[in-house]
């Protein structure tokens, strides 16, 4: 008797799927916008252009007082001991886009070869380093999130050439008692290779203790480091999100 119950329910079942159309599972909620992707040097449509190589510094300023200090001619070259920069505009989730290159000339070890980094929203660091054939602590290399996530793999290029960090970060978001509603995360490729798979930030980088987050704005500017090295940056572009 179990059995018979048991094929009648089946059948059922196959009847019920049988008897669905197709079209009932097709989505017409939302268009997706025409975005014309990138090509070279040229960014995705629908991008905004932070630097393309023409010397303008219109969407950067000062991290601190003052006018930006960094060499801009075809790429963006870091002045040491004259402080980071950061976007006009501020940003939440976004895809970044951004090439850099460390020195050809190798000078130091560790922490003291072609040090920058790129700060999300100016709190949350994907270190930049020269980490080819440079050892130093694994959380503090070249694709890693610093001091929090180590990278899959070591992407880098050996000094003096042109690298590509695309990433993509959800802003963290919190409550109105300043409380955590959601984490920030970051994904990152370097070099076309996958080193930072969509991991949860534990808050802000920090160089000295555990990082802790604080409430701040939804939307804050991104920030490139000066680390006393001369890095330098190219075809910067983002995409909101």
């Amino acid at each position: 008797m179990k059995k018979i119950i048991t094929l009648l329910i089946l059948s059922t079942v196959v009847l019920n799927i049988h008897c669905q159309e197709p079209e009932e599972t097709e989505s017409w909620s939302r268009i997706p916008a025409v975005v014309t992707p990138g090509t070279g040097t040229q960014p995705p449509s629908d991008a905004i252009m932070l630097y393309g190589g023409t010397g303008d510094l219109d969407n950067w300023v000062a991290e601190k007082k003052g006018a930006v200090k960094w060499i801009a001619e075809e790429f963006l070259t870091v002045v040491p001991k004259s402080g980071g920069i950061k976007t006009k505009k501020s940003f939440g989730d976004v895809q970044l886009h951004v090439e850099w290159r460390t020195p050809e000339v190798m000078k130091g070890d560790g922490q003291g070869r072609g040090n920058s980094g790129i700060f999300l929203m100016g709190k949350y660091e994907l270190q930049v380093l020269d980490s080819y054939e440079n050892k130093t602590y694994y959380n503090g290399q070249a694709g890693s999130i610093y001091k929090q996530h180590i990278p899959l793999v070591n992407a880098c290029l050996p000094p003096g050439t042109w690298q590509a960090y695309d990433i993509i970060f959800t802003a963290p978001q919190f409550k109105e008692d300043g409380s955590l509603e959601s984490p920030a995360y970051m994904t990152v490729i370097q070099n076309g290779i996958l080193v930072q798979n969509h991991v949860e930030l534990k808050g802000p980088t920090a160089f000295i203790g555990k990082p802790k987050y604080k409430s701040h704005p939804g939307k804050l500017p991104l920030m490139l480091q000066e680390h006393s090295n001369p890095v330098s940056y190219r075809n910067i572009w983002v995409r909101e999100l």
